[in-house]
């Protein structure tokens, strides 16, 4: 007797209907998955899969609204029980998206830019808890455990996009909610992991290693 194959239960998140409808129209075709909820935002995305308890959320990063997929990620996997695994599926690839959404506690990270069947493939592996990485996102993590560099945190790395903004300590300290002394404390942090002494350096080498979105 043949066993019954397994149907992964998935929820999508993206802000943008015509990528939902497509994603739903090209999984439909794959067997063995059936997209049980939509979600066009963040809080949508953590209240599906609070309700459907599904066994994936595929989450794109970029979303409109006061919470990111980032964080939409982290709440799903840090506060549902159970939580089902979450796979980003994104045009983004810098370190900084990278590095925030495993930390946030995505299974997988891919690229809109795979080919369908490496779509269906991870969204399995990530159904059964297993990573999943776009060749490209996979040599880039393997490259930074080669060539392992002090991390920035997920406050540098604010930081340092506010840098790359071109605004001021006093600026940086209102728009975060800080004092301009922690401000210059982690300057002075970030020049030391970034191996540069001033803050035009700072955003150089943050963007040749790609940190800032």
């Amino acid at each position: 007797m043949t066993e019954a194959k397994t149907v992964v239960r998935l929820v999508l998140c993206d802000d943008h209907a015509v990528v939902r409808a497509g994603l739903r129209a090209l999984l439909g075709s794959a067997g063995g998955i059936e997209v049980v909820g939509e979600a066009g935002s963040g809080p949508e995305a953590v209240a599906l899969a609070e309700r459907l308890q599904p066994d994936v959320v595929l989450m794109d990063l970029q979303l409109g609204g006061d919470m990111d997929g980032i964080e939409a990620t982290r709440r799903i996997t840090t506060t549902l029980r159970p939580a089902p695994h979450v796979l980003v599926l994104t045009t983004f690839d810098t370190d900084a998206d990278i590095t925030r959404a495993i930390a946030a506690g995505a299974t997988g990270y891919l690229l809109k830019a795979e080919r369908p069947e490496e779509l269906f493939a991870a969204i399995q592996a990530a159904a059964q808890g297993r990573t999943a990485l776009s060749p490209p996102i996979a040599d880039r993590v393997l490259q930074r455990m080669r060539n392992p560099q002090p991390a920035l945190t997920a406050r540098e790395l604010d930081i340092l996009g506010q840098l790359a903004q071109g605004l001021g300590n006093r600026e940086i300290a209102k728009a975060l909610h800080v004092s301009e002394a922690t401000v210059k404390t982690h300057l002075g942090r970030i020049y030391d992991k970034l191996g540069v002494d001033n803050r035009a350096a700072a955003v150089a080498v943050a963007n040749e290693r790609r940190l800032l979105n």
